[in-house]
């Protein structure tokens, strides 16, 4: 019997119970779930900050999660789907806020040559308590 293997891409700066809560929900799509986690370099590009957390300590606190099989860093490339082709899984599990949309992903799979994976969109655990723009508070003014 084929494994279906879920994949989940995230920042997790700081790792929280929404986080938990959306990976664990991402494995139930599937039997093994696989984590992303941004690197540093993609967080300043993306999300114009520095990383609270190094990557290497979002990686260990992702990778120590009941429902996290195993976690990579991802990409030192700026090209944000780069992975997809050279990873293999069935599922992507995308964040209730994350973006891309699912027609974004859909059309990276496609031209990857992926196909058949399914695209789930996981719901939120208390969002006006647990997103990392609330937990982590106001950036400061310099």
């Amino acid at each position: 019997m084929k494994i279906c293997t879920v994949i989940a891409f995230g920042a997790f700066d700081p790792l929280h119970p929404g986080h938990e809560f959306f990976l664990q929900q991402a494995k139930s799509f599937g039997d093994y779930l696989l984590v992303v986690v941004a690197r540093d370099s993609s967080i300043r590009a993306y999300k114009q900050r520095e990383p609270y957390k190094s990557e290497e300590e979002r990686l260990s606190a992702v990778v120590a999660l009941p429902a996290v099989n195993e976690a990579i860093l991802g990409n030192k490339t700026a090209h944000r789907y780069e992975l997809l082709a050279e990873l293999s899984f069935d599922v992507v599990a995308l964040g209730y806020d994350q973006s891309p949309s699912e027609e974004d992903v859909r059309r990276e799979l496609d031209a990857r040559g992926k196909f058949g994976v399914a695209i789930v969109r996981c719901p939120a655990l208390r969002p006006d308590l647990y997103k990392s723009t609330i937990l982590r508070g106001p950036a400061p003014i310099f």
